[in-house]
């Protein structure tokens, strides 16, 4: 195998987000890696499962699942790879990209919030949405219900484009009531995995998709959110890059804003009401 080959190897078979092997293939390098787990030059029982992964790769089977998916696989040496993913502490392995791969090196604004937004944040993250892509932004969102839907339709609705990162397989419509949406933000945009196609959802893999929407952002807006929310994580991911992070305020006792007031008695978040005090925030940084 090539080093392109190689390096579509060890996406498919290492978890996403594992610091061990970013860290690994950044001193070393993908064909080193790959090399070395497949002569057993790791920890051979720590790390069987992945070994065995590595022996029974089938690239053949592993490029067709892609291309019937509509996806394309990119890394870090691939022309369209946002450099933004550079920065993390733990950089993808590598992306499937379904729609336009271009997009994801372009300005774009994350918008992320709870997956049960009043009517209230569901207007809001609309509205912020089309605000932008007016102003030639994209958006950035996770494909879920609730403000993620919120957003990428305001994006659609203004005529804009939109990019999801999502949690499985860019062929596993998850969930399943976007599925309509998810082909309207293909026509234009992109549906963005860290996962080979056919993979599921899990809990985990939300959380660690939540560092790519954050990177690929410039910066990252929380409409609503929960004390405990997934999209604190998002908004501590884009702090950890230096990047702005805003948040809608809501009503005081509206447990859908207590993440968003969360953050902003933190001073981890600004404070924003209007798509000009968010263009003018992100600016003047």
């Amino acid at each position: 195998m090539n080093a392109s080959d190689k390096q579509l190897a060890l996406f498919a078979c290492i978890e996403p987000g594992v610091a061990f092997w970013s860290r690994e293939i950044a001193e070393r390098g993908f064909e080193t890696v790959y090399t070395r787990i497949s002569s057993r030059g790791y920890d051979t029982v720590k790390y069987a499962s992945l070994i065995e992964k590595i022996s029974l790769f089938d690239l053949s089977l592993a490029r067709n699942s892609i291309a019937k998916a509509g996806g394309v696989f990119i890394s870090f040496n691939d022309e369209n790879w946002p450099v933004s993913l550079n920065d993390l502490e733990v950089p993808p392995l590598g992306l499937i990209v379904k729609g336009d791969a271009e997009l994801l090196s372009q300005r774009s604004l994350a918008i992320v919030g709870t997956r049960n937004p009043t009517p209230y944040g569901i207007r809001i993250a609309g509205d912020f949405a089309a605000g932008f892509v007016d102003r030639e932004w994209a958006i950035v969102s996770g494909g879920a219900y609730g403000i993620d839907t919120a957003a990428h339709r305001g994006a659609l609705v203004a005529e804009g484009r939109t990019i999801a990162v999502i949690a499985s397989g860019i062929d596993i419509q998850y969930p399943a009531g976007n599925a309509r949406l998810f082909e309207e933000i293909c026509e234009n945009g992109a549906l963005v995995s860290e996962v080979m196609p056919g993979v599921i959802a899990m809990p985990h893999r939300f959380l660690t998709r939540n560092r790519i929407i954050a990177a690929l952002s410039k910066s990252t807006l929380v409409v609503e959110a929960a004390f405990r929310s997934g999209s604190l994580r998002t908004a501590r991911d884009a702090a950890e890059l230096m990047k702005p992070v805003m948040a809608i305020p809501g009503p005081i006792n509206s447990p859908s804003s207590e993440g968003c007031h969360r953050l902003i008695g933190e001073r981890a978040a600004e404070l924003v009401t209007s798509v000009a005090d968010a263009i003018e925030l992100i600016s003047a940084l």
